[in-house]
């Protein structure tokens, strides 16, 4: 029977404050071959699970470049394996602007429902959500400065252990 652990959100905040700007040596830089993005969501979202779920072809993992789940940096695939996810590791619903909090995922869209770009939630303010990603590195960044067609908000309500 699994165990639900809390998202440590201020550890996934915290590592993505550290690596913003740069590359943890630990992981591909997907630059230039898709984009970095969603791996470094991916990281961001593993500081504050400590988990990986290795399930072949439906998993969140990252081993090396050649072993690792097409989940830990495809925008769809983290879609997919957070918002479906009854395994070990992470897990999220979708929600809204208003439901979001530290650690928390958000991914934009185009009008012609490619998902494109992957962010974490790095600030709550009144004024609205801030972001820190990479691809085009950012910390801090406001999310109503970016222009895009959609937004899906994914809360992350917990770790799964086995």
């Amino acid at each position: 029977m699994p165990t639900i652990n809390a998202y440590e959100r201020s550890k996934a905040a915290a590592y993505a404050e550290r690596w913003a700007f740069s590359r943890n040596p630990r992981y591909l830089s997907f630059d230039g071959i898709g984009g970095d993005c969603t791996s470094f969501i991916s990281q961001c979202i593993y500081a504050g699970s400590g988990i990986m779920n290795y399930k072949k072809d439906v998993g969140w993992y990252y081993n090396s470049v050649t072993d690792r789940a097409a989940a830990w940096s495809g925008v769809p695939y983290l879609y997919k394996f957070l918002t479906a996810n009854k395994g070990a590791g992470p897990f999220a619903s979708l929600s809204g602007p208003e439901g979001m909090q530290l650690g928390d995922v958000i991914q934009l869209g185009d009008a012609n429902g490619k998902w494109y770009h992957s962010l974490l939630v790095t600030g709550v303010t009144d004024s609205g959500l801030l972001v820190s990603t990479h691809t085009y590195d950012a910390h801090l960044r406001p999310l109503s400065s970016y222009i895009y067609a959609q937004a899906r908000f994914l809360h992350i309500e917990g770790v799964r252990r086995w």
